[in-house]
């Protein structure tokens, strides 16, 4: 794996921080600002519609620039509006330094995997994401938590500036170690990359990655009060059950990401259903301390077991965009982000309980079970036709994928007939 894309995966780090260490900082924010604390929670869903809007946005504006420019200018942006947030006068000045981070954050993870993708062969994608989204998952077992404490015990602003000094270091390594990377024969055009929003398998993608993203953090959004007012846990043990959430998340990039380049959709569908199975024991065993707080770690593993699946996936479908496959792709993890946690706000407002967002969870993601079988199957109808084109045969209309048990032939088979004709005017149909 080239040194570069752990540099992308360093510098995810530092934007992963800065978009999760608020939901530590919001009481003294909130005081510091004198603003209520669901006032101050706006800075979180600020940041998550930056991400949304921004990635395409991003992604559209920068689509002719240089990738190794547009990656130093974007990590600097996003700096500056750490530095921002930590000068902030007033709360008017965070929430605009926010959306500015969270724009940058959005364009830096649309473009920085198109880069880690074009850095590696096609084989080795899933494991170039897992790099990146690696970052991603050490900034939830070490920056948030280090955020909150220095949060807690030099101010919270010193998180912003702590945030601010990784960017810089960041910085320093995409000069240092991204290469140049040579421009394609034919220049990107807009329309082009815009054409991939026509198929079919764009969309489903879109779909499964929405859906399975909303259904995790639909409950992880809320398991602080789970597991306080269910399980019965002291405050104290809300960090390190969100740290082993982390740690899970750590092991579960690792491996999808060993294995989502040679088992693909295996990968996606078994990870998403092994969510479904765990949010559902959640909330059965929610009253239980010991098992919501094991349900928590594996819940981290296979969330993220399945990230760099999806994440290839969408690249894999989008090829002819690879700027805007990243950009749609962080902005549909975001989507669902943001949709999970309100679907897991109204159960809660219904009356439901706490444990009610395990189920909502569990709800999303199996129907994010679904979507991939669908695409899984449109998938393999494209490889029976491109078998049938191959062979020489034009592709008709209800041609069926060929079946891996099918008998290969022997010598001293009789050629089929059908109605007296020979079968190569009259192709035998499949068993099913």
């Amino acid at each position: 794996m080239p040194l570069a894309v752990y540099v992308l995966g360093l510098s995810v780090f530092a934007l992963g921080t800065s978009e999760f260490m608020l939901s530590g900082l919001l009481p003294p924010i909130a005081s510091d600002m004198d603003v209520s604390i669901p006032r101050a929670g706006l800075l979180i869903s600020a940041f998550a519609i930056g991400m949304v809007v921004g990635a395409p946005l991003l992604a559209v504006v920068t689509l002719r620039l240089p990738r190794r420019t547009t990656l130093i200018t974007l990590i600097s942006v996003f700096g500056l509006g750490q530095v921002a947030g930590a000068l902030a006068p007033d709360y008017a000045v965070l929430f605009a330094s926010r959306v500015l981070s969270a724009l940058a954050c959005a364009g830096f993870w649309a473009v920085g995997a198109a880069v880690a993708i074009a850095m590696v062969p096609v084989n080795a994608r899933a494991r170039a994401m897992a790099v990146m989204i690696g970052g991603l998952s050490i900034a939830n077992v070490l920056g948030v938590p280090a955020g909150a404490f220095l949060g807690e015990h030099l101010g919270w602003r010193s998180a912003f500036w702590a945030v601010g000094a990784a960017s810089a270091i960041a910085l320093v390594g995409v000069v240092a170690l991204i290469p140049r990377i040579a421009p394609p024969d034919e220049p990107p055009r807009l329309t082009r990359e815009l054409s991939i929003y026509r198929d079919r398998q764009v969309w489903l993608s879109i779909l499964v990655t929405a859906l399975s993203a909303g259904g995790v953090f639909c409950a992880f959004s809320y398991l602080a009060p789970l597991l306080t007012d269910v399980a019965g846990l002291s405050d104290g043990w809300v960090p390190t059950v969100l740290a082993l959430f982390g740690v899970g998340a750590l092991v579960g990039t690792a491996i999808g990401g060993r294995f989502a380049d040679a088992h693909l959709f295996g990968v996606m569908i078994s990870g998403i259903a092994a969510s479904t199975v765990l949010l559902g024991a959640l909330a059965l065993l929610a009253q239980y301390a010991v098992a919501a707080v094991v349900l928590a770690f594996l819940l981290g593993v296979s969330a993220f077991y399945t990230a760099p699946a999806l994440n290839t996936r969408m690249f894999n479908v989008a090829g002819a965009a690879p700027t805007l496959a990243g950009a749609t792709t962080t902005a549909t993890f975001n989507l669902g982000n943001t949709s999970g946690p309100w679907l897991g706000g109204t159960v809660i407002d219904a009356g439901l309980g706490f444990e009610s967002t395990a189920w909502a969870g569990a709800a999303m993601t199996a129907a994010a079970i679904g979507a991939a079988g669908m695409s899984l199957r449109l998938h393999r109808a494209g490889e029976s036709r491109a078998r049938v084109v191959a062979s020489g045969r034009p592709a008709r209309t209800g041609d069926r994928p060929a079946r891996t048990g099918d008998r290969p032939a022997k010598m001293g088979d009789r050629p089929a007939k059908t109605n007296g004709r020979p079968a190569e005017n009259n192709p035998a149909r499949s068993s099913t």
